[in-house]
């Protein structure tokens, strides 16, 4: 099923840790909406970066998300946020320079640079959070910075 022009369902719920734990990531009604509107967002992305976008993680159930060791805060968890690199672009600290001054005119609530054990990408999500300070920020394996900083190499 395609939310969009260049993203699926299948591509915002897919999850290798759902497949070698065996757990539903079926998204509940209410959430498929949300998908949707993640997947705009998406493609607003992708055409300001200019190339493909890659999902590294959208959805996921709440089993899911326990065993990803995410929040149980996640926006990940209602549909609302997906995890993203785009190596034909550049590094995820370059997206994320370039996405986060649009924010607002694309549509990010929240733009977070991620660099946790060795890995790198960038989180988005449609949902604003409440204090203002936290719609953009870098976090690591150091802690949560406000802004886009640096991320040094792995």
């Amino acid at each position: 099923m395609k939310l969009s022009p260049h993203f699926s369902l299948a591509e915002l719920t897919r999850s290798g840790i759902a497949q070698r734990l065996n757990l539903d990531n079926t998204p509940p009604a209410d959430v498929l909406i949300a998908l949707h509107t993640t997947a705009d967002m998406l493609e607003r992305i992708r055409s300001t970066l200019g190339v493909p976008v890659i999902v590294t993680s959208g959805y996921r159930s709440p089993q899911v998300n326990a065993a990803v060791g995410g929040v149980s805060s996640s926006d990940h968890l209602s549909g609302q946020a997906a995890d993203i690199v785009a190596p034909a672009f550049g590094t995820p600290h370059l997206v994320a320079t370039t996405l986060a001054p649009l924010i607002s005119t694309l549509g990010i609530g929240q733009i977070i640079l991620e660099g946790i054990r060795g890995k790198q990408w960038v989180h988005v999500s449609t949902r604003k959070p409440v204090k203002p300070g936290n719609r953009v920020l870098t976090i690591t394996d150091a802690g949560v910075r406000a802004g886009i900083h640096e991320l040094r190499s792995a």
